[in-house]
């Protein structure tokens, strides 16, 4: 079980975040939501991700880089759980929509059941 998040694994392309909000299906659990869209990656990249957090409800640099630390964090050790179970490729944007900075056991809860239901809504396994 692969517990890193290596640069191959981060979304950052332009026309891919862009194509993802505009062609994506969205899933939430307050105070994640996650947009992803199945995509054409290569083999050793099954899933590229991204994180988020708004301008508008934290206007420090500080807290918003916190919380993307976090919500990388909380990702990057509970992606096994979506790599074991589908084969196909995704593109994921993380976005974190509280209006206060989380605990970690917190963000760590709602992203299994973030997952949890991604995996249940695509490839209809309970988890």
């Amino acid at each position: 079980m692969n517990q890193s998040f290596p640069k191959a694994e981060k979304l950052k392309s332009k026309k891919h975040i862009e194509r993802l909000f505009a062609e994506g299906k969205s899933i939430s659990k307050f105070p994640l939501r996650l947009v992803y869209l199945k995509t054409g990656l290569p083999e050793e990249t099954r899933i590229q991700a991204a994180v988020s957090a708004s301008k508008r409800n934290f206007k420090k640099a500080v807290d918003r880089n916190r919380i993307k630390r976090l919500l990388r964090e909380a990702y990057r050790l509970n992606k096994y759980r979506i790599t074991e179970e589908t084969d196909a490729s995704y593109a994921f944007m993380i976005l974190y929509l509280g209006r206060e900075i989380p605990e970690y056991e917190k963000i760590d809860h709602k992203m299994k059941q973030l997952l949890a239901l991604f995996l249940e809504k695509e490839t209809g396994k309970k988890i």
